[in-house]
């Protein structure tokens, strides 16, 4: 076994032991949880505060201390009545996630009560909702107003999060979905239902299901509010380096209450594609989405469900774009035909349903469950032609049971958890496929159909249980007044993973300019491949691995007021991850043996290692025992924030915060040290009459090579090859600093918000080759060493941390919260980023460099310089309701390279260098400069029709993209110079062109 970590887990231990025995000693104790809100002010001293639900029922109570003060954690998002004796009712709305303060000023005990019902079943209350104000977060919530009313591309609710100054959703070329913060990837993000985390551990997109998915990650229906927190969220957040969503469910109510909605659009309903456009012909899409929700009491004020369905099913219109323009005519006949547009048909089924019951005035419990089942047909598009497509199956399946226990002043929570997320794609065509790339050094990717890649054929996912609890102390006074929170958990995770099959295998073939006069690269296309990548199965070995990962978190936060102005919150988390995938691997005797041997390429008696370590990788970092690889253990985090009210009147308040994040490392990346060696990718050269070989192994091409069966049959038995995939023994986990510094303001009705944010993410994952030439150089002649591999083997990939970030943020925002006696709503969100970064956002794999390090901080491509998101809702004539989104953002930066030719090398003797660059052919948004490189104008109309008895019947009509922007994504270059960069004016768009949607519902 590895060696465990005794004393950080005595330390911690202690330390929630004295937390809790300490509770016997302090007025109140309280489990919470991050979606919940809390309730604190001051009231008359020794008074009892209690809050009621309009909605459900559900009461707390506390009672103020000797100085006044009071606090009512765990309270769900909702209405409450709110008293703190006769006479001072108040009824409020409380927020996710927030902690509010409500004080009640000149309250008499003794007082007589007033003469309104004591029962608020049933009755329509006024109330004023409060907004959080007094926290270091730098955050926004969207509220369900927000949800209903913004016109909308997708059914997925995480779309608004868009409206949140830092954040940007983006719907790419092929329909995927995916959320962002800052200058992170989407990995980064971690979102919370619930208070339960549904990051995804093995895939990459952050949220589990959301790899490269047309779908919702939970049904929409089902969300009642949510909050993002872009930086400086409070400790009891875990895994996350960039953003966090907290949401809340919807929940049954003391009445029956339902929604039936569908919603539909075509091809007939929309504009072309610049793609089609240029084709003259049109692919057929279809969407439709329709699904359905009831909630209501089983026992009045007691026992409550809610369940709900949504349905999707989608064929978007995509196109296949050569990634090399002007040499189309070169391809043949039958690849050419596969070019332009084509479709990614899905289907999504999702269910979510809950029941919550109070069983006595002191406890409740709550189960729920969701469960998703997707299918699509993806991979096509771009570069990738529709025979090379691939279908995958995404399943997702999550229950959660609480039970939260009260006496007087406390609050008792504990909640289970159990996760099964898989994610198994496989080819649609079977057999060798076909890839064409350019010139005689193959610089790009032009296209591929066919069989795709031997990696289409995987089996990932997720299952097992967890525990968590989050331990609240309220009320204690010293300097003031604190709620210290503090939680731990525990998740024992089975991770799968299988990451190629063998049913498929590419050829790839030379295209050559007409004007090519190289011997090695004939005009054309080539006739016969000059290389074939495969998967070779090694004996004995299984390609399906899995892991029993575990899972340990605990923090400890400190709300404090010091007093009405000014407010801390200071916490500090520790979390540690423990995978016996990695920590238990043991690196193949062979394997070890050819780095100790001779390198073939050197002089004799020079080994393979001694080459590496000329090279500056000292092997012995990367070969693993079974029993000198540790779990990273110095995940402490601190988070500091501050919050300071100028006139104690939550009008004018600055904030502030630092801290640290750590996020983890994929397994997605760690399991490839195990299913690489078990099912080696290879790649075999070919010579022919015009091709010479260019690389080892090598024979003379024959069409029998056509097949799988005779592909593998070249290296069955054989190493020769196959790729050793060999990971740091220390390896660290990705984290992110974080510094802010903001004010907020409430101007008339509209909430404002300024703040600057500083994010500095590092250690992220990253594979470099390892490869080195006899004298431990990387570059030679221009050349990198892919020949020079490990003896006997193929090439050597090296899995470490060394990915950076750095992003300065300028965050402003603007809210006028909806109310029905105003009868509209807006929201400003205006985004300035300043981002750099050492590889490109989407990669974790460089091989263009000799190692991370030598990678420069260039532009980052993770985020526009400039961004502004704005929507607006109104209350019009006739019980119509009108709604738009506006959408401006700058061009993203491109990351590329210039390339070297002609025996002309970069200074430290690579044949490229990293570079990046603005696409030309931005365009004005009604007048001013081509500054914009995504520009779209959103608007709905929904007429209501009052069917009496609670009952309404809906209209509702979209026009999404209104003036018809075509917001390119592909970008061309030049080589070898790169510059100028430009949008493709026929490549794919992101978002969608001017696009009409029908929808109807009807409530109860």
């Amino acid at each position: 076994m590895n060696k465990r970590l005794p004393l950080q887990r005595k330390l911690l231990a202690s330390l929630i032991r004295t937390a809790v025995i300490s509770a016997a000693f302090v007025p109140a104790i309280s489990w919470a949880q991050s979606s919940d809100a809390t309730l604190r002010g001051k009231a008359p001293p020794d008074m009892q505060v209690t809050a009621k639900n309009t909605a459900t029922g559900l009461v707390r109570h506390t009672t103020s201390s000797a100085d006044g003060s009071y606090a009512l954690p765990g309270l769900p998002p909702g209405t409450y009545q709110v008293d703190a004796g006769p006479g001072t009712e108040k009824t409020v709305t409380l927020s996710v996630a927030s902690t509010a303060t409500l004080d009640f000023a000149g309250a008499a005990a003794g007082a007589p009560a007033p003469s309104t019902t004591t029962s608020l079943e049933g009755i329509s209350v006024t109330a004023t909702s409060l907004t959080e104000v007094k926290t270091s977060e730098v955050g926004t919530n969207v509220s369900l107003h927000q949800i209903n009313t913004i016109p909308q591309m997708t059914r997925n609710f995480l779309e608004f999060a868009d409206t949140v100054p830092g954040m940007v959703f983006t719907t790419d070329a092929t329909g995927h979905t995916s959320l962002q913060g800052g200058a992170q990837n989407t990995s980064s993000v971690n979102v919370f239902i619930d208070g339960v985390g549904q990051k995804s551990y093995v895939k990459e997109g952050g949220v589990s299901g959301q790899f490269s998915s047309q779908g919702n990650p939970f049904p929409q229906l089902a969300i009642g509010e949510y909050k993002v927190i872009t930086s400086n969220y409070k400790a009891e957040y875990d895994q996350i380096s960039s953003a966090a969503v907290t949401a809340v469910t919807k929940s049954g109510t003391n009445e029956f209450h339902g929604d039936v909605f569908g919603n539909y659009t075509n091809d007939n309903y929309r504009d072309s594609t610049p793609g089609e456009k240029a084709s003259g012909t049109k692919a057929k899409s279809d969407d439709k989405e329709y699904g359905f929700d009831i909630g209501g009491p089983i026992i009045q004020d007691a026992m409550h469900f809610f369940f709900t369905y949504e349905r999707k099913t989608l064929d978007n219109p995509i196109t296949v774009v050569p990634g090399v323009s002007g040499v189309t005519d070169l391809l043949p006949a039958s690849v050419q035909s596969q070019l332009g547009p084509a479709n990614n048909p899905f289907t999504e089924d999702l269910y979510f349903g809950k029941i919550d019951w109070e069983f006595s005035d002191r406890d409740r419990i709550e189960l729920s469950g969701k469960y998703r089942s997707e299918t699509t047909v993806d991979n096509v598009g771009g570069v990738t032609a529709a025979s090379g497509a691939i279908q995958t199956a995404n399943t997702d399946k999550r229950f959660d049971l609480r039970w939260e226990h009260t006496a007087d002043n406390w609050l008792n929570e504990v909640l289970l958890t159990y996760e099964n997320a898989f994610n198994v794609p496989e080819q649609v065509t079977s057999g060798v496929g076909a890839a064409y790339t350019f010139g005689p050094s193959n610089d790009g990717l032009i296209v591929q159909v066919g069989g795709p890649d031997p990696r289409a054929e995987q089996n990932k996912g997720q299952e097992g249980p967890g525990i968590q609890d989050d331990l609240t102390f309220n009320n204690l006074s010293w300097m003031g007044d604190h709620t210290v929170k503090m939680g731990v958990k525990f998740k024992d995770v089975k991770l799968t993973a299988q990451d190629a099959g063998n049913a498929t295998a590419q050829a790839f073939y030379n295209v050559c300019p007409l004007t090519s006069t190289d011997p090695s690269c004939p005009p054309g296309a080539g006739a016969d491949p000059y290389k074939a990548v495969f998967a070779v199965p090694s004996a004995g070995q299984n390609p399906l691995v899995t892991s029993k990962d575990r899972q340990f978190g605990a923090y400890i936060q400190d709300d404090w007021a010091v007093n009405d102005k000014l407010t801390l919150n200071l916490g500090i988390r520790w979390d540690i991850e423990q995978n016996p995938s990695y920590l238990n691997w043991v690196t193949p005797a062979s394997v070890v043996t050819a780095f100790n041997g001779q390198d073939p390429n050197a002089p004799a008696g020079q080994t393979y290692a001694q080459t590496l370590a000329k090279g500056g990788v000292n092997i012995n970092d990367y070969i693993s025992t079974g029993h000198n690889r540790s779990a990273y253990d110095k995940e402490f985090q601190p988070r500091f924030g501050f919050s300071y009210d100028l006139n104690g009147d939550e009008e004018h308040v600055v904030f502030g915060g630092a801290g640290r994040s750590y996020d983890r490392d994929l397994y997605d990346y760690l399991q490839l040290e195990q299913t690489k060696f078990a099912l080696a990718e290879d790649t075999y050269y070919f010579s022919s009459p015009t091709q010479p070989c260019k690389g080892n192994p090598c024979t003379t091409w024959d069409p029998k090579y056509l097949t799988v069966a005779n592909l593998v049959s070249l290296l069955q038995g054989s190493t020769a090859g196959q790729e050793i995939d060999a990971i740091n023994n220390h390896l660290k986990t990705p984290y992110s600093d974080q510094f802010s510094i903001g004010m907020r303001n409430k101007v008339g009705d509209w909430n404002t918000s300024a703040a600057v944010a500083r994010i500095e993410s590092k250690d992220g994952f990253v594979f470099t080759l390892g490869n080195r030439f006899p004298n431990g150089a990387f570059w030679m002649n221009g050349g990198q060493p892919w020949g020079n591999g490990v003896p006997g083997f193929g090439s050597l990939i090296l899995g470490s941390n060394g990915i950076e970030t750095r992003s300065t943020q300028l965050l402003l925002s603007a809210e006028k919260p909806y109310t029905r006696e105003s009868g509209w709503a807006a929201t400003v969100a205006y985004t300035y980023t300043n981002a750099t970064q050492n590889r490109d956002i989407t990669q974790h794999y460089s091989f263009d460099q000799e190692s991370i390090q030598q990678y420069p901080f260039i532009t980052s491509n993770a985020a526009a310089k400039h961004r502004l998101v704005t929507t607006g809702s109104i209350d019009g004539p006739w019980d119509i309701t009108f709604a738009g989104k506006l959408t401006l953002a700058t061009p993203i930066p491109n990351n590329g390279f210039i390339n070297y030719i002609n025996g002309a090398t970069a200074p430290n003797g690579a044949n490229n260098l990293p570079v990046a660059g603005i696409p030309q052919g931005g365009k004005s948004f009604l007048f001013g400069g081509p500054i914009f490189g995504y520009r779209s104008l959103d608007l709905q109309a929904t007429k209501t029709f009052d069917l009496t008895r609670g009952m309404s019947f809906y209209l509702r009509f979209d026009v999404l993209n209104a003036l018809n922007y075509k917001n390119l994504i592909d970008v061309n270059s030049t080589f070898p110079t790169y510059f100028p960069i430009a949008y493709n004016p026929n490549g794919n768009i992101t978002g969608f062109p001017r696009t009409l949607k029908f929808s109807m519902g009807f409530k109860w």
